[in-house]
């Protein structure tokens, strides 16, 4: 979501600043901003720039500002409208200038003590409040030092933050800390920094470091020292700092998300390098502990959430294990009776989704010991706190509308269900050595569905002029149609819904007329007969049919049925191949309409707050 950039040295920051905020804008945000304060004059003001327009309406602002620390941010709102009173950095009195990811909780109660003590507030924010508490701790103490004020003012804060602060009157030293949001401490030649992602910093730096829960970071141009919640000083795992990723790049595509969608293969084809074969290896398991469990609930949010769904039929189906699937911002607020023989699987993009970690601790706190995570960040806060991991090797997906993201979530918990399989004695020797050279051949099976784009793009035009649209399939290709919808809605504004097609009589058939588009996901699977049956159901009612349809299906293009057919069916990894023309649909018919599709009004990339 929001995104944070800070800067300790003895050069002018300013393009460091723009330029980690420009790398943030793929996080989605609604405002941005910077403070900065010059390190060789004590007197001189806190200095602010503000804007509800892009960074680069932020860099132009920036020419006229000269400062050697600071703060800048990228705002996806919460608490208030976006406008510029709200956009960050907040400032109380002159003195104090905070920027924050997160949500403080109790807020509004803060607030009120706050008003009390006569601190006016000039925004809606709860990061107004944050700003103000520090002042006032900090002229309690008197002025004597920001990064111990700090340290008092945060157990006040309920909630989930990454905050990065800097004091008028110590315009050597920037503060950073963390409790539910992450923060990384970059670490260079006479200058460190802060960010909310590596990426905002790549090639800045020589090495960095993650922030732990409650960890207060002290940097000065030459110095970086981390405060525990203890009070203790203490040397957190220094690792390599990334440098520029060339995926960053857009390289000859029109947006991020034609790039990202059209790199699966190759993200596909990563994820599985040096696959030999399946097992607890995997994932990091102990073989031992690999026994111990005989059910899974797996616990996600959007995206990620449906390809858990689709887990579900493979797990079941193929290594024969009961599976839950639950929203993971429902799980933690309800009743659940736990079985210390489950799996507990958390599957994220970023490995820092608010909801879906909060459920993770949640379930931990019940008692649940086995736990593994599926994410495409090794350093994230849910590889470091369950005990197996497997990393997908997506790479950087700037695009807010996951894709590359996806599909390689759904390989991981294929190859879950097959090592699962195996273990259960349902894969033979020859039959694993089939399976990978199935999976082998992805890559290539994805190429031929990528050079379907020209046929979708006729597709487009007639989408685009619509408002709604159904999505229909059954069994392991009902959640597809429900990340086809997702992805329609997310970045064309069309209203989508998706449903298992022997729904449809249940009640959506009502909403069907010609000028309702109805996608359908037809493979040639033990469902067909019956998705034909459904697709008469439509067209019956004058609705048009929009078929992405494997070669065998014997499903014709005739009037109010449009077909687009795939090179091959590809059994149970299906799933994988008939999403990519559902995101070249979503891709082309925003583009038609002219959205932001790379940055969707309203969403942001990384959701870090509840």
């Amino acid at each position: 979501m929001c995104g944070i950039v800070g800067a300790a040295s003895h050069k002018n920051i300013v393009d460091v600043l723009v330029e980690g905020l420009r790398r943030l804008e793929y996080r989605g945000y609604d405002s941005c901003g910077f403070a900065l304060i010059n390190g060789d004059d004590a007197q001189h003001p806190i200095e602010r720039a503000r804007t509800t327009a892009r960074v680069s309406e932020l860099a132009e602002q920036g020419k006229e500002f000269v400062g050697t620390v600071g703060i800048a941010h990228t705002r996806w709102a919460t608490h208030g409208k976006p406008d510029t009173q709200n956009a960050h950095p907040h400032i109380s009195n002159g003195l104090i200038a905070v920027v924050h990811n997160g949500i403080i909780e109790n807020y509004e109660i803060l607030r009120s003590e706050l008003k009390a003590a006569g601190y006016v507030f000039t925004s809606e924010t709860d990061t107004e409040v944050i700003a103000h508490l520090i002042h006032q701790q900090y002229v309690a103490d008197g002025q004597k030092d920001i990064a111990q004020s700090v340290r008092i003012v945060l157990p006040k804060l309920h909630g989930a933050y990454a905050i990065g602060v800097i004091a008028q009157d110590q315009p050597t030293t920037l503060i950073g800390a963390r409790a539910g949001s992450p923060l990384v401490i970059a670490l260079g030649d006479h200058e460190n920094f802060l960010a909310s992602d590596a990426l905002a910093l790549a090639g800045r730096a020589s090495s960095m470091m993650y922030l732990e829960e409650g960890d207060v970071a002290i940097l000065k141009a030459d110095s970086a020292e981390v405060i525990d919640q203890s009070g203790k000083s203490v040397q957190r795992d220094r690792k390599p700092m990334p440098t520029q990723a060339d995926s960053v790049d857009l390289g000859p595509y029109q947006h991020y998300m034609q790039k990202e969608i059209f790199e699966q293969p190759r993200a596909i084809g990563d994820t599985l390098a040096n696959i030999a074969s399946f097992g607890p290896e995997l994932f990091n398991a102990n073989p031992d502990d690999w026994k111990k469990f005989d059910q899974i609930l797996i616990l996600a949010c959007g995206t990620s959430y449906y390809s858990a769904c689709v887990a579900k039929y493979w797990l079941e189906d193929i290594a024969g294990i009961p599976t839950q699937v639950e929203i993971a911002s429902e799980y933690r607020y309800r009743t659940t009776v736990p079985n210390p023989k489950t799996l507990i699987v958390v599957v994220s993009q970023s490995g820092e989704t608010a909801d879906t970690l909060a459920a993770l601790r949640h379930a931990k706190g019940l008692g649940h010991e086995l736990t593994l995570a599926i994410c495409n960040v090794a350093s994230s806060a849910m590889v470091r706190e369950t005990g197996w991991h497997f990393l997908t090797k997506a790479g950087a997906e700037i695009g807010v509308a996951s894709t590359k993201a996806f599909t390689t979530q759904l390989l991981a918990l294929y190859l879950l269900a097959v090592s699962l399989a195996k273990r259960a004695g349902r894969v033979s020797p020859e039959k694993e050595k089939e399976l990978l050279r199935e999976l082998r051949h992805l890559p290539k099976a994805l190429h031929a569905v990528l050079a379907l784009e020209p046929q979708i793009i006729a597709w487009s035009d007639a989408f685009s002029k619509c408002e709604n649209a159904l999505f229909l399939g059954r069994g392991l290709h009902y959640p597809i149609a429900l990340e086809g919808a997702l992805k329609l809605k997310e970045i064309s504004y069309i209203h989508a819904e998706a449903y298992p097609a022997g729904e449809l009589k249940h009640g959506p058939l009502a909403l069907v007329t010609e000028k309702m588009p109805v996608v359908t996901v037809a493979p040639n699977d033990v469902l067909l007969e019956k998705l034909k049956s459904n697709m008469q159901e439509v067209k019956a009612r004058g609705g048009k049919l929009y078929v992405f349809a494997d070669q065998d299906t014997n499903i014709m293009s005739t009037e109010g049925i449009n077909v687009i057919r795939l090179p091959e069916h590809y059994g149970n990894l299906s799933p994988i191949l008939h999403v990519v023309p559902l995101q070249l649909l979503a891709y082309h018919t925003a583009c038609a309409r002219g959205t932001d599709v790379d940055k969707p009004r309203n969403l942001a990339k990384s959701v870090t707050v509840e």
